[in-house]
């Protein structure tokens, strides 16, 4: 989302649902208090996630990354309201692959909906094979495609509701856009990444959860 416009309207959208969601299954994944963890939001969009994540893991830094400059700048009037966090999360305005990635040097590795917004899926499985640490968790959340254009008109009546068209029209574009399980399923095992599971979560969602090869 290059236009300030587009990046306003995701910010202030309500995907509280979702975002709970996502801390819900990083839980899930049994990770542990992650003290003096470093962890790689990839796509962090306006950091909702990042400061969740923070919050849920007081011991944790995160280094968040997204191509959006817009969205960085809501991400960085939010975080200096939460100086606390603030102080432990670094923004990084790249897209991936990005050289201001260190190698394995992560201890966790996050993203939410991203992965429908790539040309090449293969570049979000590439840098977290290449960032994460041996065994690192690994949580990855995306929309899902519906499967028919019905169901799709059926979400967005739903969940965007009262929401600018602006917004409407992307979620329905990210629809569309979004990749059913067992073509996710496909990319990992190509990527070399058959251990992560890829699971649908809600009505709209897909993850992709497990640890890196050790």
């Amino acid at each position: 989302m290059d236009s300030a416009e587009q990046a306003l309207a995701y910010a202030e959208a309500d995907f509280n649902a979702s975002n709970s969601l996502f801390i819900q299954l990083l839980q899930r994944l049994g990770t542990g208090p992650l003290k003096d963890a470093v962890a790689l939001d990839i796509g962090c969009g306006p950091a909702d996630i990042c400061i969740r994540f923070l919050r849920a893991y007081p011991g944790a830094s995160c280094d968040a990354l997204d191509g959006s400059q817009p969205m960085l700048d809501l991400a960085r009037t939010a975080l200096d309201a939460l100086p606390g966090i603030a102080s432990r999360c670094r923004l990084i305005c790249d897209t991936i692959p990005s050289r201001q990635l260190p190698s394995a040097h992560y201890d966790l590795v996050l993203s939410n909906s991203l992965l429908h917004h790539l040309p090449d899926p293969k570049v979000l499985w590439q840098t977290i094979r290449e960032t994460g640490k041996p065994g690192a968790p690994v949580l990855v959340m995306d929309l899902m495609r519906p499967a028919s254009a019905a169901w799709a008109e059926a979400l967005v009546a739903t969940y965007a509701d009262g929401e600018p068209e602006i917004l409407r029209t992307d979620f329905r574009n990210s629809l569309f856009a979004a990749f059913e399980p067992k073509e996710v399923t496909e990319q990992l095992s190509e990527a070399g990444l058959s251990c992560l599971e890829v699971a649908v979560v809600s009505d709209r969602h897909l993850a992709v959860m497990g640890r890196l090869p050790a």
